[in-house]
């Protein structure tokens, strides 16, 4: 699923435990309820049900945008403040995590560092997952998004996500109800091709940077049955 024979500033990669303190650093700026460290560490100690990645970013990569012209100086001259990527050392700029459920791959966290969005890098994220759910032979991926979160939904729709139900209260902050989000049938061809004319744009988008490529581990199908949720 990862190429890593594409040289980049940016690299999808398996999450290591030596990256838990980098992710977590994250994880703060992004949500309101970061899981812990802890929690982290669990979940990487079961691979054969759980899928977790980093986008590994090489020094000096956020220069590369000249929007950050102003941000990059005022770096020079002031200490960075806290939970703020060091981007002149190796870093992290977003991760994503799945549990695997029987036949569904469901998303468990993704965040994009804050000075990185609006460059690709969530779709990127997402297609990781898509991609990790197909080697796995996922029929279905879900996530739970905020209902507040119009942004993240604009995109889960985008790789044809739909809404199916909301759990309400489920985020403990604030008690705001989540939005339960599942995709299409991923045996069915349609469907696969158009994610991997999505992939193909956002290939073309980040150039070098080696996009996870979908592979559906079992024979696509016209015959699947309609969607239907799951009982769990």
């Amino acid at each position: 699923m990862i190429q890593s024979h594409v040289p980049s500033d940016l690299a999808v990669d398996h999450m290591q435990l030596t990256d838990i303190d980098e992710v977590c650093r994250i994880e703060r700026r992004a949500f309101p309820n970061p899981w812990p460290m802890a929690a982290y560490r669990r979940e990487l100690r079961r691979p054969e049900q759980n899928a977790y990645f980093v986008l590994r970013a090489a020094p000096g990569l956020i220069a590369h945008d000249p929007r950050q012209s102003r941000v990059r100086f005022l770096e020079s001259i002031l200490p960075n403040r806290r939970g703020e990527p060091n981007v002149d050392e190796p870093h992290l700029a977003g991760y994503v995590g799945m549990w695997q459920l029987y036949d569904e791959t469901h998303i468990t966290t993704i965040a994009v560092d804050v000075p990185y969005r609006g460059r690709g890098y969530g779709e990127l994220l997402l297609t990781t997952a898509f991609s990790e759910a197909m080697r796995r032979g996922s029929v279905w991926l879900s996530l739970e998004v905020r209902v507040s979160n119009a942004a993240a939904q604009a995109l889960y729709r985008k790789f044809g996500m739909t809404v199916y139900g909301v759990r309400p209260g489920y985020y403990t902050d604030n008690h705001e109800d989540a939005l339960v989000m599942w995709s299409r049938s991923l045996r069915d061809p349609e469907y696969v091709h158009d994610l991997a004319s999505l992939r193909e744009q956002l290939t073309g988008r980040l150039q070098a940077v080696a996009v996870p490529e979908l592979v559906p581990s079992k024979p696509l199908s016209d015959n699947d049955p309609p969607f239907t949720v799951p009982n769990r």
